[in-house]
C-alpha cells in the first residue's frame, strides 16, 4: 500500500489509546504523588531558575545542562535541577491525551530515544507505576499533524510512507 508521510503517521497515530484528559485528571486528584511529569526541557521551553528567582527561556543544550536567557537579558549556564519548566496548567490543554497502543512503541519509550523525541515534539509526558505512560499537546489552533505528530514519527524511525 503506499501512504504520504502524513497518511503514514495518521495510521499511526490510529493505533494510539485515546484518552479523555478530564479523565487522567480526576485519577490524579485522586492520587497525586502517584503521577509525575517527565516532560524533558528543550530549547525554547520557558523555565523559572531557582536561584534567580525568575523566568527564563532555554536557548541551547550545552554539554552539562542548558543555555537560558533570563528575562533580565542576562545569559546562565544551568542544570535541570536549577529550573522548573513553566507549563499554562497541570495538564495538556487539549482534551485529549494518548498513550501507544503497541508494545514496540512502549518498549522505544521506555527504553531508547522516545521521551526525549516526545518532549522535543511538543508533547508533555506524564508517567504512572501502574499505569504508564501518557502524553498530551499542550496547544490548539493550529495543525497537530505538521507540528507533532509527523516529526514524531520521523523521531520514531518508522517507513511506512514513500519515499519522495
Amino acid at each position: 500500500m503506499r501512504m504520504t508521510l502524513f497518511e503514514a503517521s495518521q495510521h499511526w497515530v490510529y493505533g494510539f489509546n485515546a484518552i479523555p484528559t478530564a479523565m487522567l485528571a480526576r485519577l490524579m486528584e485522586n492520587n497525586p504523588d502517584e503521577w509525575t511529569e517527565v516532560t524533558l526541557p528543550v530549547i525554547g521551553d520557558t523555565v523559572y531558575v531557582y536561584d534567580e528567582n525568575t523566568n527564563g527561556e532555554i536557548t541551547a543544550q550545552v554539554e552539562d545542562g542548558y543555555e537560558i536567557l533570563l528575562e533580565n537579558g542576562t545569559c546562565l549556564n544551568s542544570t535541570a535541577n536549577d529550573f522548573t519548566l513553566v507549563q499554562n496548567d497541570i495538564l495538556p490543554i487539549w482534551g485529549t491525551m494518548w498513550n501507544f497502543g503497541d508494545s514496540l512503541d512502549e518498549y522505544w519509550l521506555e527504553k531508547g530515544a522516545g521521551l526525549t523525541a516526545l518532549s522535543e515534539c511538543g508533547f508533555r509526558v506524564f508517567y504512572h507505576e501502574d499505569f504508564g505512560y501518557y502524553f498530551g499537546i499542550d496547544g490548539a489552533g493550529y495543525d497537530f499533524y505538521a507540528e507533532h505528530w509527523i516529526p514524531l514519527y520521523i523521531a520514531r524511525g518508522l517507513h511506512w510512507h514513500n519515499q519522495e
